[in-house]
């Protein structure tokens, strides 16, 4: 089957990505960031949480549901087989070498940092989320394959309908509301290594599919009311902070975290879906410069935040040398070198 680049998913991608590469930096200057697992600095920057806050509820949820769109048009060109194989190539090893090869290396920067015995500990770390994806290619497959072939039909139809009004799309975070009501996170945006991230990426994953499989409905829809999607996340956004002090109840939270998915998926499509040299070089680029995001910010930590300039510039010292440092791995090790290219999902030269 023929398929259609979608750019303003891939743009989407960058972008998040970007932004939880600028979040990890963040919870650097928080003053509860050892009790995770990260590198601290000395004095918080606890303003920086402000924004990050906004971040929290769909950061996460928002890469499954690319994830599962993903999924969608990876199957329009491939049988079962084709598919896990794939997905085991891109995802699969990428996820156990990281493991082995790449979550050691800052776990190691952090004991450095905080003085304490080193020692080589192999952990999923940041990569959890690529682990949870491959299990969800292999649960929803059977059920995706069944859609894909029934592709006219009556559930067809019931889909299309409601992805046809403003209110369809907005549906799907019952679901969400329940799994935060069944499973009770005490922090409802700590997804990672948990049941409660696990069932949330799962629904997030099925229904990005979903999306794409409605088809024009959906997307026409998003792109109409993406401005009505924002203002409602903003106003829960505004009651989490005022009323909740950031942490509301999960319902709450749910709801506001598939309103700015809504929103988000709406602009890309009004405002990004369109072919660009520096898009095609950045999707490329995304997943590995996330592998080995967190040894580099480690690495960068453990230099700057021994520097004396106030900390606002220390943030964005971290960011630029993250950034920067990542990128030129990326193009003259990961990208240039075939074994690489394999290790971290990228198809070989």
């Amino acid at each position: 089957m023929s398929t259609i680049r979608r750019y303003d998913i891939d743009w989407l991608r960058v972008i998040a990505i970007a932004l939880l590469l600028i979040y990890h930096i963040a919870i650097v200057f928080q003053p509860w960031a050892m009790f995770i697992g990260f590198v601290r600095s000395k004095n918080p920057l606890q303003e920086l949480w402000i924004p990050m806050t906004m971040l929290n509820v769909w950061r996460i949820p928002f890469l499954f549901f690319v994830s599962g769109m993903g999924m969608y048009f990876a199957m329009r060109k491939r049988n079962w087989k084709q598919l896990i194989w794939e997905r085991s190539r891109r995802i699969l090893l990428p996820f156990l070498f990281g493991i082995i090869a790449i979550t050691p290396i800052h776990i190691y920067i952090f004991q450095l940092f905080y003085k304490l015995p080193t020692s080589y500990y192999p952990h999923q770390g940041h990569l959890w989320f690529l682990g949870n994806i491959f299990v969800y290619v292999l649960l929803f497959l059977p059920v995706f394959y069944l859609l894909k072939h029934k592709e006219v039909g009556w559930f067809k139809r019931l889909v299309d309908r409601l992805m046809d009004n403003p209110l369809g799309p907005l549906v799907v975070s019952i679901l969400f509301m329940i799994e935060g009501l069944l499973l009770k996170p005490q922090v409802y945006a700590m997804y990672a290594e948990t049941w409660h991230g696990f069932f949330l990426g799962a629904l997030a994953f099925f229904f990005g599919f979903l999306f794409v499989y409605s088809g024009s409905n959906f997307w026409n829809t998003v792109k109409k009311w993406k401005w009505g999607y924002l203002i409602l996340a903003l106003i829960l956004y505004g009651i989490r902070y005022i009323e909740f002090q950031m942490e509301a109840p999960s319902y709450l939270m749910a709801l506001e975290s598939i309103c700015w998915v809504l929103s988000l998926f709406g602009i890309g499509y009004h405002y990004l879906n369109k072919p660009n040299k520096v898009l095609s070089y950045l999707s490329q680029a995304a997943y590995p410069v996330y592998i080995i995001h967190m040894a580099v910010l480690y690495a960068s930590s453990l230099w700057i935040l021994k520097l004396d300039i106030p900390l606002l510039m220390q943030f964005l010292a971290i960011t630029t040398f993250t950034f920067v440092l990542c990128f030129i791995i990326y193009e003259f090790l990961i990208r240039r070198i075939s074994v690489l290219r394999v290790l971290f999902g990228l198809k070989s030269k």
